[in-house]
């Protein structure tokens, strides 16, 4: 290899299979863990009040993926899941503002009200990091509309680092794209 260094790029992912909602967001989480896993991507995420998405996280490393958690003083890991990285950061400002340090790209997956709030409050730490929606089923419709009535107006760049992709596949080649425009 020539004098080069390979980085690897750090998603941080907002994804939850917590409350009431669409019975699929376990199975859009292991897809999309194992794809990014195949692509050499590493994981961060949350585990904040008693909730972890595991789906994703099992799914990853079962690809040969790396995850690394986040985590609230609340955090039990599953048995199956014994050997991932945590890192207890008791302050949620604190452990936001972590996963956005950490992460080259936020990835959200449909989920529940807790994660969405999780995404903005980290995402507002750092308003530069772009962001992929998984927007199966029209499911950030909404952000969309308020992105391009209100953010367009406010946010340079907005329409670049506001990705919203309909499959998982397509979540895949949105932040492949954000990944080349931060190296190009």
């Amino acid at each position: 290899m020539s004098g080069l260094q390979q980085t690897t790029p750090v998603i941080g992912i907002f994804a939850s299979d917590k409350g009431p909602g669409d019975p699929e967001r376990a199975s859009l989480m292991g897809e999309a863990g194992r794809l990014f896993a195949r692509r050499g991507v590493r994981l961060v995420c949350l585990a904040e009040n008693d909730a972890l998405p595991v789906p994703l996280i099992t799914a990853a490393r079962a690809a040969g993926g790396t995850v690394d958690v986040l985590a609230d003083a609340s955090i039990v890991l599953p048995p199956a899941l014994a050997n991932v990285p945590v890192s207890v950061v008791p302050e949620r400002a604190a452990r936001h503002a972590q996963l956005a340090a950490m992460s080259t790209i936020l990835v959200v997956l449909p989920g529940s009200l807790a994660s969405a709030t999780a995404l903005f409050e980290t995402w507002s730490s750092t308003p530069s990091r772009p962001i992929v929606f998984l927007n199966r089923h029209r499911a950030f419709e909404v952000l969309r509309g308020f992105a391009g009535d209100v953010l367009s107006h406010a946010v340079p760049g907005y329409d670049r680092n506001l990705q919203f992709a309909d499959t998982v596949e397509d979540l895949w080649n949105k932040v492949n794209w954000l990944l080349q425009q931060q190296t190009a």
